[in-house]
This record gives C-alpha cells, sequence and structure tokens, in this order.
C-alpha cells in the first residue's frame, strides 16, 4: 500500500482490518501507484460534503483519480455534536464496502442526505437502500445490527483528528491540510502544482 509515513500513522485501521491486503482499497479510487495521494475527511451527513460530492468531485474524479494523477482515500469524520446521524450512515458505507460496494453508497447517501438526515431513527430507511445498492440484505442488516464496523469508523474519525482537522470536508494532500469545499478553480492549481513537482525527472 502506497501511504506516506505520517498518514499511514494517523489513519491506523483496527488489527482486522490491517490484516487485510490494503485495509483502504475499498474506499479507495484511483492507481495505487499514483503520485499524489488525497485522504478526504469527511462526514456524510456534512452539508459543505455533500457540495464538495455535488459540485466538485466529480470533475476530479475524471480529471485526475481517472487519469491516473490521483489516488483518493475517503476517511471518516463523523461530527457528531452537528450531526446525530453521522455515524450511522458511515457505519453504512463502510458495511457496504465489505460487500465492495462503498462508493455506491457512498454517492446515494450524499444524493440522499435531505431524507436520511432528519430521521430520528435512520437505519431502516439505510436497510431499504440495499436493493438499489445490489446489497445483500442479510449481511447489511447483520453489519449494522451488530456495528461491525463502528471500531474503523472511530478509528478513522481518531486519525483525522491527530491529523489536525477540526471540519469537514478537510482533505490531506501530501503533508497538508486543506479545509473547505472549495471549487475546481482552486483545486486545480494546487493538483497541477503538485503533480508537475512529483514527476518531475532529475
Amino acid at each position: 500500500m502506497r501511504m506516506t509515513t505520517i498518514a499511514a500513522l494517523l489513519f491506523a485501521l483496527p488489527a482486522a482490518a490491517q490484516a487485510q491486503p490494503d485495509p483502504l482499497a475499498a474506499r479507495s479510487k484511483g492507481s495505487p501507484t499514483a503520485p499524489i495521494t488525497v485522504y478526504e475527511m469527511s462526514d456524510f451527513q456534512c452539508p459543505y460534503c455533500k457540495r464538495h460530492f455535488d459540485q466538485t468531485f466529480g470533475t476530479l474524479e475524471k480529471e485526475y483519480v481517472a487519469t491516473g494523477k490521483v489516488r483518493w482515500i475517503f476517511i471518516n469524520l463523523p461530527l457528531t455534536s452537528l450531526h446525530p446521524n453521522a455515524v450511522a450512515a458511515a457505519e453504512l458505507a463502510m458495511c457496504a464496502a465489505k460487500q465492495n460496494r462503498f462508493w455506491p453508497a457512498h454517492d446515494m447517501l450524499f444524493k440522499h442526505q435531505q431524507l436520511w438526515a432528519p430521521l430520528k431513527n435512520p437505519a431502516p430507511f439505510f436497510i431499504s437502500l440495499a436493493d438499489s445498492l445490489r446489497l445483500n440484505k442479510a449481511a447489511i442488516t447483520s453489519c449494522l445490527d451488530k456495528a461491525e464496523t463502528r471500531a474503523e469508523v472511530k478509528s478513522d474519525a481518531d486519525g483525522a483528528v491527530k491529523a489536525g482537522a477540526q471540519s469537514t470536508p478537510t482533505f490531506y494532500i501530501e503533508g497538508g491540510l486543506m479545509s473547505g469545499a472549495y471549487g475546481l478553480e482552486i483545486w486545480r492549481p494546487i493538483l497541477d502544482s503538485i503533480y508537475k513537482v512529483k514527476t518531475k525527472k532529475p
């Protein structure tokens, strides 16, 4: 797994997850050997994270991830004091990751944020997404009922805080932090500059 040393320390996962060949693979996009790695520290209930998803991420994925320039890794940072359903949403996404469906769950959670965010108990709604996400319903229900991914979500959040994240979304980009839902006019110069440095021939 290609990861900067500090990131490996900050985003350490529970022992069971670490036993996998690449514990972050299910929630990563792009080549493991891409010259740039971006860690998105995000909260599924955060409106600014949704803005990033709606307005920016799709184009970044096409221009930088799909072209082999960037590996994008999602790190859960549920802000529980502000967003009471954020942990439950993160657990759903991580349960979906067990069935290699993290990114479809990620997309659906952000697209339908306004539906589940105000619910007192979002679990029935989340389970209702199983068919649309092509998940094994029994497995996803068991995963949520037993809180099988809660430790991984907490480990993510602890690592993100250690990395310096105080709000969402925050992005860890090759040793630096950027907080906020910025547009492409901010992202492109940053990624282009880092890519130029990282791929410069000696």
